[in-house]
């Protein structure tokens, strides 16, 4: 059932808070998106991306050696993802993604396919081709890759903020009812953490390597099938 704080969500929209610097988020991405293709379903379903800041959850930026430890991981995950390890000086490691996150909530406000392309197309860079996000001309450059994102406009919204106010309280109102990244809403009021993995760290939370006792990835068609049957699930 929603928990307290949790947000309302349209009939054929999942919301997704999560942040673009989390590699099991990355994995829940791909997979909805590709459920929702195998489904016929990409008219009908549209991903409502939400922010779920991991920096200000821990007060701390998203350690480079934790995400390196999840690596090898979650590319036996989704190994088609192109997964490599970070692959300039470690000084280059985005301190931040807030200004990722916030470039996504911009798009958005272009449309929720534009904010789609644009959170995928910033994951990869990440991930796959060690770009520092954090920075306002590589956010741009990866938005120019995404055919429905209006770069002119997403720079206009980056340089006055617009949409930064809009992510911190949307974020701020419903942070309590996140269990963390990534963490699903549905318009019946279902929501999920992590769908269709169980994973612990033995060592302690980001000591050592994480350990997947159980990944299911079919679970993803049956919540694209939910977000289209909405509130009569």
């Amino acid at each position: 059932m929603t928990g307290v704080g949790a947000p309302e969500v349209r009939d054929g929209t999942i919301v997704v808070y999560s942040d673009i610097a989390c590699p099991w988020a990355t994995v829940a991405i791909a997979r909805l998106l590709r459920a929702r293709t195998e489904f016929a379903l990409d008219e009908d379903v549209h991903l409502d991306h939400r922010s779920f800041l991991l920096e200000d959850v821990n007060s701390a930026p998203v350690a480079k050696r934790v995400v390196d430890a999840e690596l090898p991981v979650v590319q036996a995950l989704e190994p088609e993802l192109g997964w490599t390890s970070w692959q300039g000086d470690p000084s280059t490691w985005p301190v931040t993604a807030a200004p990722a996150n916030e470039a996504v909530h911009a798009a958005k406000r272009q449309s929720l396919r534009a904010a789609e392309e644009l959170d995928l197309a910033l994951r990869l860079a990440l991930f796959r081709d060690s770009r520092c996000i954090a920075l306002r001309h590589e956010i741009l450059d990866v938005a120019s890759s995404c055919p429905s994102v209006d770069v002119e406009a997403l720079g206009a919204a980056l340089d006055d903020g617009s949409a930064r106010a809009t992510m911190m309280r949307d974020y701020r109102e419903h942070r309590d009812a996140v269990r963390g990244s990534p963490h699903l809403f549905f318009a019946d009021g279902y929501e999920v953490h992590n769908p269709g993995v169980e994973l612990r760290w033995p060592d302690g939370p980001g000591t050592g390597s994480p350990v997947v006792e159980r990944d299911d990835p079919e679970v993803y068609g049956d919540l694209v099938r939910r977000a289209v049957m909405g509130s009569k699930a």
